[in-house]
């Protein structure tokens, strides 16, 4: 019996922050892929501002776009991870750039009619010292889902401080129980089902 390739995640941190800059939304990343690892799936992290992402809605920009080689990482995954901060309640400009590129893969296709992207899991990771996470996921999943990524059950991990609060996340002397169990739960079952997809593919869509 043939044994399984091995799955691979990639990591869009979001954050508004270059690197080497501490950012909570880039821990909050690793730690899934810490937790997806304990599920034999390896990963990278891109920090996306740290890269010339021009905006549009193709796949490739132009010239000094650096969109497309974030994108052959993408496409080489088999489990998307999209981290990003809250800013003013609403998901950072970063990630909202990273989805409206995404955008451009609804026009690329295999000769079934099913998007490139299709068989591959995404899972969401959301932190903030304000509210908005919930709105945040939705709006994600739903673009995600949209595009072609195959949303898990219980797929995401956020951490809100107190309403009004100061802290960030990187910032605690430990995780929370409530994070810790979703963070595990979002790995497990992203590498469930990343594993069932790649051994059984979407029907054609023609």
């Amino acid at each position: 019996m043939t044994e399984p390739a091995p799955l691979r995640a990639l990591a869009l941190v979001c954050s508004l922050k270059p690197s080497p800059a501490p950012s909570s939304s880039d821990l909050m990343a690793r730690q899934i892929l810490e937790e997806l690892g304990k599920h034999g799936v390896t990963g990278d992290v891109v920090r996306v501002v740290d890269h010339d992402v021009k905006p549009g809605v193709e796949v490739d920009m132009g010239e000094g776009d650096a969109w497309p080689a974030i994108r052959e990482q993408m496409m080489a995954a088999d489990i998307l991870i999209v981290s990003t901060p809250t800013w003013v309640g609403h998901m950072s400009s970063v990630a909202q750039r990273v989805l409206e590129r995404l955008d451009g893969e609804l026009s690329e296709t295999d000769d079934s009619g099913r998007p490139l992207v299709a068989g591959k899991v995404a899972v969401t990771a959301v932190v903030g010292n304000e509210d908005g996470a919930h709105k945040i996921i939705a709006d994600v999943f739903g673009a995600l889902n949209d595009i072609g990524f195959t949303i898990p059950g219980q797929g995401n991990t956020y951490w809100n401080d107190e309403a009004m609060g100061g802290r960030d996340y990187k910032d605690l002397d430990s995780v929370p129980d409530p994070v810790d169990s979703a963070t595990h739960a979002a790995a497990r079952n992203a590498a469930h089902l990343a594993r069932l997809l790649s051994q059984n593919s979407f029907p054609p869509y023609e």
